[in-house]
């Protein structure tokens, strides 16, 4: 069967990882900007980092048969520093017109403070400008319904922006609700130390349903592994679900999505 990861920070895995995912059946992957581990000090260094995800990472996937895709944009946590994020934002529109480059992502909040939501009311605006799709990522833990009603309510009150090309991301429990009925497309991150175990998300994929649904593992430089996606879905075949459903979740609403930008080729199978 065929899987796609929405969502993997793959700049940060292993060659083993690629190996891994090949192995089990993963045909493509979305990976959007993210933070580094530390706060980067200068316009040049995100440069280099968006010549990596649009030049050097599709190359790197495509040995082991799978389809590379990124997003650009300037992350949350490192949002705060209006500054610099309004340098990087200038060199943008670049690297969206890269044949790989989906849209902008992923944008959001990390404690919800006023540079922060300052900085991606600026990058809403750019994706209105430009008809980009948007990645959301939400915050974590304490903050996160707090400022997922935040994103939800900006992006809601910004009559360019459709729902429907709008993946809000790292949906759990008590945020879900604000993703589904306002819309927008839901991502389950599976990371089990900081957001979903595979059995919550199987809970949560029974709970609601297969449509504008997606499951990705956000595996990067942390404690996470690119399995977490394949382990969901082998838990969600074992209460019951036939290859049919699974397909529908785990390749076909992908290509559903991202097949919103012409970029992408890949269709949802029967």
């Amino acid at each position: 069967m065929k899987i796609i990861d929405p969502h993997i920070h793959c700049v940060s895995r292993t060659t083993d990882d690629y190996l891994y995912m090949a192995r089990s059946g993963v045909v493509a992957v979305s990976e959007p900007a993210f933070w580094a581990g530390f706060d980067r000090t200068s316009a040049d260094s995100f440069y280099d980092y968006f010549r990596h995800l649009a030049d050097v990472e599709p190359k790197r996937a495509a040995r082991y048969g799978i389809q590379h895709f990124s997003w650009v944009c300037v992350n949350a946590k490192e949002a705060d520093n209006v500054e610099l994020s309004r340098e990087v934002i200038r060199l943008l529109p670049e690297f969206l017109d890269r044949p790989t480059v989906l849209g902008i992502g992923e944008i959001g909040l990390n404690k919800n403070t006023p540079n922060e939501i300052a900085i991606f009311e600026e990058q809403v605006d750019l994706a209105a400008k430009t008809n980009q799709l948007i990645l959301i990522h939400t915050p974590h833990l304490a903050d996160k319904h707090k400022g997922t009603s935040i994103i939800v309510d900006i992006l809601k009150n910004d009559r360019r922006i459709r729902p429907e090309r709008v993946l809000i991301d790292h949906c759990e429990e008590h945020t879900i609700r604000l993703a589904r009925e306002n819309g927008f497309w839901a991502g389950l991150t599976i990371y089990p130390v900081s957001k979903v175990t595979p059995q919550r998300g199987a809970d949560l994929l029974e709970q609601f349903g297969p449509e504008m649904i997606m499951v990705n593992s956000a595996a990067d430089w942390g404690e996470s592994n690119p399995s977490t996606l394949t382990d969901t879905l082998l838990e969600y075949r074992r209460r019951g679900h036939d290859e049919c459903e699974c397909r529908e979740i785990f390749y076909n609403n992908p290509c559903r999505f991202f097949g919103q930008s012409p970029k992408w080729k890949l269709k949802p199978e029967e």
